[in-house]
């Protein structure tokens, strides 16, 4: 990264510049056929690449994703007119991961968080722009998603600010990690949308600001649950940026996991305690074993979108952002509810079994009525 001198307009202005990345997730199917999309809402498909700027393994251990470019939107934001730049990128879980950046200049770290939420002239907000977006491209892609979603729930949304110029004066000893040590209250503030820096309790600055990693000194990734701020020289972001859009969709799916997961167990629940049971019990059993199995695979998968061989500077990156969204929590959710629909399977087994031991043992009672019956007979 290149720092201006203290005799120089950025620095004597005071100008932060950069851009603001919105990261929406969508859960669209179970699974999507990739090969099929040539194109989507006219643009082409093409494959995702990272060019890796620093230490990192020889195998390709990021996942491949198709993307698409959209045609940028020009729009008014409150400060003037704003282009917003949004790419595409669709992942075979069946997961829909949608970028939108903005760019920014501004005097002061607190002027950002109004870009938290973003609204235009029309009176819609960033959100909305991409809500729409994402229904128009599930429409025109449904012939490639596998039991597609019969609408799009709630997005798993996350906010990152890039920052490319830093108004301080490089030194000997000048680095971004010194520079969030005198800044760490105004950058909690940022992350956590609050406008005044003073309010926030030295507790909370601490708390939001702990996760941060730096590899070179003049580059800075801090991450809370809901933002996060990345400082790097220009074109440098990308990296990083998917490994937050990764996780996003990692949460995103987990979350419709869980959702799934609870409306199949209600329904599972519902069916066994009714007295038709025993007539039902090889349906719901074949049910639950397709059920069970399937959402096996897709946690498998889910899983597999972010492997790491070695102790590299992006799988601790990875690491502190799964850490903030409870990637693991949700996991163990999601596996719990996988283990009491084995349960389930396991008990109308053994309901099943009864049966045939029950129908079994019926049979053998009236063979041997039957067989008393003809001896009577043959007495007399």
């Amino acid at each position: 990264m290149t720092h201006t001198n203290p005799s120089s307009p950025a620095l004597s202005e005071h100008v932060y510049t950069g851009h603001v990345v919105y990261i929406f997730g969508f859960d669209v199917a179970w699974e999507l056929k990739r090969e099929s999309l040539q194109t989507i809402l006219g643009q082409p498909v093409a494959q995702f690449k990272i060019d890796l700027s620093r230490r990192a393994p020889r195998q390709d251990f990021f996942h491949s994703a198709k993307m698409v470019r959209m045609p940028a939107l020009e729009r008014l934001g409150p400060d003037g007119p704003v282009r917003v730049e949004i790419d595409v990128k669709l992942l075979p879980v069946g997961a829909l991961s949608i970028t939108a950046r903005v760019p920014f200049r501004v005097a002061r770290l607190e002027d950002l968080v109004a870009f938290h939420d973003l609204r235009f002239s029309t009176g819609e907000t960033i959100l909305q722009e991409v809500y729409r977006i994402a229904e128009d491209i599930c429409r025109d892609i449904r012939g490639a998603l596998i039991k597609p979603v019969e609408r799009l729930s709630d997005e798993e949304a996350y906010t990152v600010f890039c920052l490319d110029t830093l108004p301080q004066n490089t030194g000997a000893s000048w680095s971004t990690e010194l520079w969030l040590q005198q800044n760490r209250r105004v950058v909690a503030a940022l992350l956590t949308q609050e406008t005044d820096p003073n309010e926030l309790s030295l507790q909370e600055a601490e708390e939001s600001t702990q996760r941060y990693l730096s590899y070179y000194d003049d580059d800075l990734v801090v991450v809370d649950w809901d933002a996060a701020l990345l400082i790097d020289e220009p074109g440098k972001f990308a990296e990083t940026l998917y490994l937050m859009e990764l996780a996003n969709v990692q949460l995103a799916e987990l979350e419709a996991y869980d959702r799934m997961l609870d409306e199949v167990l209600m329904r599972a629940y519902r069916d066994l305690s009714t007295r038709k049971m025993f007539w039902k019990g090889g349906t719901i059993q074949r049910a639950l074993r397709e059920i069970r199995v399937d959402f096996a695979r897709m946690s498998d998968e889910l899983q597999n979108i972010t492997k790491f061989f070695g102790d590299w500077h992006t799988a601790r990156v990875y690491q502190a952002i799964a850490g903030r969204f409870h990637l693991a929590d949700w996991q163990h959710t999601v596996e719990s509810k996988l283990k009491t629909l084995d349960e389930l399977y396991d008990i109308l087994q053994a309901e099943k079994n009864n049966r045939v031991m029950l129908i079994l043992e019926i049979l053998i009672v009236l063979l041997f009525v039957a067989d008393i019956i003809m001896l009577l007979k043959n007495g007399r």
